[in-house]
């Protein structure tokens, strides 16, 4: 899809997405920690797949990424990627814990992580399955600690083919004093792209393979 041709509608699509799987995600993150939980509307934009590293801040930024694969009517990866700062201002939340470096987190702080990615990914698929009425089955989360390039390969070395575009959901969440940003990258796999665009509605033509 290329991002000079996306009208209004087709953003109009995205951005719900965006809303539904925050709102959800949102009552989720507040049952999870027994606390009131503040997030922003969500940014949401296309990106091309060169575009998503130097979103990062390059491919060799160290970054958190908690990543699920999803199959069924379509196949490819989530991701919810942190930076460390973020990492560990979410672990803090979560647990209360005061982190400032990779190395003093846990096997008890990992699955912290994992399952705050697994709320926010599962938030987001369940609504791009109410919107597209497809069947969308989730992984089990995993854990990974890379540099931003090596994190982003993952999806093609797992899938195959991907496709040159990506959908970008910025999450920013508060809890208290404590602001989180995070990145959540959809990935489809290059035949799923043009199945999740029909499903949605949208021109198969304005899709760049």
């Amino acid at each position: 899809m290329e991002k000079n041709n996306l009208g209004k509608f087709h953003l109009d699509v995205f951005k719900e997405l965006g809303n539904i799987g925050s709102g959800n995600a949102l009552i989720s993150l507040s049952k999870l920690i027994n606390r009131r939980v503040e997030m922003h509307v969500p940014t949401i934009n296309i990106l091309e797949y060169g575009e998503v590293a130097e979103l990062m801040g390059g491919a060799e930024v160290p970054v958190v990424g908690i990543l699920l694969d999803f199959t069924g009517d379509i196949r490819g990866c989530i991701m919810f990627v942190l930076e460390p700062q973020y990492a560990y201002s979410l672990i803090g939340v979560l647990r209360n814990k005061n982190v400032q470096d990779i190395t003093e987190l846990g096997e008890i702080d990992v699955s912290a992580l994992k399952e705050v990615g697994n709320i926010l990914a599962g938030a987001y698929l369940s609504a791009l399955t109410k919107i597209s009425k497809l069947d969308i089955l989730p992984s089990v989360p995993y854990f990974a600690y890379d540099m931003a390039g090596a994190i982003l390969s993952v999806p093609a070395i797992q899938f195959g083919q991907m496709s040159d575009n990506i959908l970008y959901i910025e999450t920013f969440f508060a809890e208290g004093t404590n602001n989180i940003m995070g990145k959540c990258f959809l990935i489809p796999d290059w035949v799923s792209s043009d199945i999740l665009l029909k499903a949605l509605g949208v021109k198969q033509d304005g899709w760049n393979h």
